[in-house]
């Protein structure tokens, strides 16, 4: 059996999303299945990047392609590279695929399920559409406006007969699925596999031993950390105002480690108001993951909730296996909001309500032993159900069915 990964990143130090295609990537090689990876030559952080254009890493064969790099800060010049990553990628999907692989579409570029599935069909390949996202839903819901309504209708057309034309669609969540249901998808070409983490990798470790926590002067405060991505599906108005109201408590300290899309404006509001309570750091190797995890007592996740279903914020998982409180910030009916009650794990507070996440900072603040119960509870949920060995058996299930079926039929 062959597997072809397609996505614009791979790198296993890389971002979140791509971490997680590596380790499945890595894993199902290791159970005998011929894993095939078509990505860029970039890096999501050095989009300059020029990784090796072949490659085999622990058994996984990587073609990089040519791409533009013009970067994700301009509309225009991602578009560009998109474009240009779905041409080279058809290209060599074309040299790559033979009649009874198995493509795997991921959702970066977007509407690669489209390019993936023609080229699969072509070849006489089965395709399997990976979704992390549900676009062009996604761009409506965070920027209002920028995409004519025309454009958006052809689009969701074209990305609907992708989906339902897809042998199977991989969703990560509860109401990812329910959203693609309803976009007419017949419910056994449906499968819910969340996204995971690798609790070996990451484990929790006690704050006083965090190298990271000694490094920053944190090691007699109550940290509250935010790991990853700060993007436009992130809110960060309400941490603001719950800072604010902090300041009088200086034993609080915030420390945003990573980047994104609103990394610089959250720095900024901070050097607005001179809010001494935070702290920033970049982006930290998957080799200090642990530690850096370790540096905070609690941790914070956010999603708006017009982006409820589109996006599940993936951050959780690592929480969770680092053995952490979960303090959600978004819609309180949520899907992370669910799985915090059901487990015990943390607390969701409603978006703009600063008054609350303050008050619940300082409740878990005077309240050690509730933090660690919480946090073991955390660690237990991620063994038990986001762990990278059973997110592989899952997918190595999927892979066996659809590779032993015959080849793709057209579903319209």
């Amino acid at each position: 059996m062959k597997a072809v990964f397609v996505n614009r990143f791979f790198h296993p130090d890389e971002s979140a999303t791509s971490r997680m295609l590596s380790d499945l990537a890595f894993r199902l090689a290791r159970s005998q299945v011929r894993v095939v990876v078509v990505t860029s030559r970039q890096l999501y952080e050095n989009p300059v990047a020029r990784l090796p254009a072949h490659e085999v890493i622990e058994g996984v064969e990587v073609w990089r392609i040519a791409t533009s790099t013009l970067g994700r800060h301009s509309l225009p010049g991602r578009a560009v590279d998109y474009v240009t990553f779905y041409l080279s990628a058809a290209l060599r999907l074309l040299r790559v695929l033979q009649p009874g692989d198995v493509v795997i579409a991921k959702t970066d570029p977007p509407m690669l399920s489209v390019i993936a599935g023609r080229v699969a069909r072509w070849r006489g390949a089965s395709l399997i559409n990976w979704l992390q996202d549900v676009f062009p839903e996604v761009v409506r819901a965070l920027m209002p406006g920028a995409m004519p309504r025309w454009l958006h209708s052809a689009l969701v057309g074209v990305r609907d007969r992708s989906l339902r034309q897809a042998d199977m669609n991989v969703v990560i969540g509860d109401s990812m699925g329910t959203r693609v249901t309803r976009l007419g998808v017949d419910a056994a070409h449906i499968r819910i596999i969340p996204n995971w983490v690798d609790c070996e990798a990451l484990r929790p470790m006690a704050t006083q031993l965090s190298q990271t926590r000694a490094r920053l002067g944190l090691q007699d405060r109550f940290v509250v950390g935010y790991s990853g991505n700060f993007g436009r599906a992130h809110d960060f108005r309400t941490l603001i105002a719950a800072a604010r109201l902090l300041i009088e408590a200086p034993q609080i300290a915030f420390l945003i480690t990573g980047g994104g899309a609103r990394n610089a404006e959250l720095r900024r509001a901070v050097a607005r108001e001179a809010l001494p309570n935070f702290h920033f750091q970049d982006y930290q190797p998957a080799a200090q993951l642990s530690d850096s995890m370790a540096a905070a007592d609690v941790h914070l996740v956010s999603l708006l909730p017009a982006i409820e279903g589109l996006i599940v914020p993936s951050k959780a998982y690592g929480i969770l296996a680092a053995g952490r409180p979960l303090v959600f910030v978004g819609d309180t009916d949520g899907e992370i909001a669910r799985m915090i009650r059901r487990h015990d794990c943390g607390a969701a507070v409603a978006i703009a309500d600063a008054a609350g996440l303050a008050g619940l900072l300082l409740q878990l603040q005077a309240d050690p032993a509730r933090c660690a119960a919480l946090g073991a509870n955390s660690r237990h949920l991620a063994l038990a159900r986001y762990t990278s060995e059973r997110a592989a058996a899952d997918w190595l299930e999927i892979l066996r069915r659809i590779g032993a079926s015959s080849p793709m039929s057209s579903r319209q």
